[in-house]
């Protein structure tokens, strides 16, 4: 089943998700309409208040029904698309299918914040990582263009690895939630080059798709409030609103569905290294938080497999930090690492 089959038949929580984006316009316009009267009464100057009052009051409306709903809907889409990309099959009530997948896997929705906000952690400070590497050519002319372009392309795929690795968590039932998580991060960093190509097919969509959407909502509402001598700045918050509606609803929804549909074609036959283990723990300390967590909440008749241990792990990581050597600062001879002072000089290290 590709992409596009899924995303047809996934539309429930996509129709979901824009029912959340349009209660999130409505309860802002209702704001808008009470504060902008009450600052009426009080002239100009209470119009600017009561206008930069609205602007936070939309903001958190869209955090609380975000990241309350819609985290938990998105986690529900993930789990069957998850099912359609592995198995070839959508389950009859995916949406029933969907939360039971979700309250089984993560017992309690604060669990599934912690996985996600760590395996998003992790992905930024890769992502910056990258940038570092990328300002490193900068003296090349031309070249900060082209790592401009780059870190785009990476940006849109990583930062929808959440979703990934979330569904790798589903797809590996055996592990815990944690480990999983973890498991799914290393196996996206081991396959960056086969979804990175993906992920610039996917852009070139994205932006057309943003720029029809842009087209279509700004156009009849500005001419609308232009017709009715409304103000050009609410017609236009308005009309992001819209699109911003549109894009959480569908265009966002394609873009995990294109991004998980390449991911779980990989991952299921990928071979885990400890090596990189250890460097994605060296570029991120949210990582390194996700492995500790997978070792604490690893349950006790879990089968483990072979180079995807979190004892073998952490054992490689503390022998590694063991191994590394002591310089002296005074005359830069290597020492063993544990040694108090310097074998050639005697300065205390």
């Amino acid at each position: 089943m590709n992409a596009k089959q899924i995303f047809q038949k996934t539309m429930p929580f996509n129709m979901a998700k824009l029912a959340l984006g349009i209660a999130t316009v409505l309860l802002s316009a209702i704001l808008f309409a009470i504060l902008m009267g009450i600052g009426w009464l009080f002239g100009e100057g209470g119009m600017g208040i009561t206008f930069i009052i609205w602007l936070c009051g939309t903001g958190v409306i869209r955090f609380i029904i975000m990241h309350y709903m819609g985290y938990l809907i998105k986690a529900g889409h993930v789990a069957v698309i998850t099912e359609a990309v592995t198995t070839g099959k959508i389950p009859n009530n995916q949406v029933k299918y969907g939360k039971q997948m979700v309250t089984e896997r993560f017992v309690t929705s604060s669990v599934y914040f912690i996985v996600d906000k760590l395996v998003t952690g992790s992905v930024k400070q890769i992502q910056r990582g990258v940038g570092k590497v990328g300002e490193a050519f900068d003296f090349i002319p031309g070249m900060g263009a082209i790592t401009g372009l780059a870190q785009f392309f990476v940006s849109i795929s990583l930062g929808y690895i959440d979703e990934c690795c979330l569904g790798y968590t589903f797809y590996k039932k055996d592990k815990s939630e944690f480990q999983s998580a973890a498991d799914g991060v290393v196996i996206y960093a081991q396959n960056w080059e086969i979804l990175l190509k993906s992920a610039a097919k996917t852009m070139l969509k994205v932006l057309l798709l943003m720029l029809i959407i842009a087209l279509a909502v700004f156009l009849p509402v500005g001419l609308l409030f232009k017709l009715l001598h409304w103000s050009p700045l609410v017609a236009f918050l308005l009309a992001c609103l819209i699109a911003w509606t549109i894009k959480f609803a569908f265009i966002d929804s394609y873009i995990m569905i294109q991004m998980m549909t390449s991911y779980m074609q990989v991952a299921p036959t990928t071979h885990i290294t400890f090596d990189l283990y250890q460097k994605m723990c060296g570029i991120s300390s949210k990582f390194k938080e996700l492995l500790n967590k997978a070792q604490r909440d690893k349950p006790t008749n879990q089968s483990s497999s072979a180079g995807t241990d979190i004892n073998t792990i952490n054992e490689s990581l503390q022998q590694t930090a063991k191994a590394k050597p002591i310089f002296c600062g005074k005359c830069g001879t290597e020492n063993e690492h544990g040694t108090k002072f310097c074998g050639s000089c005697g300065e205390k290290l």
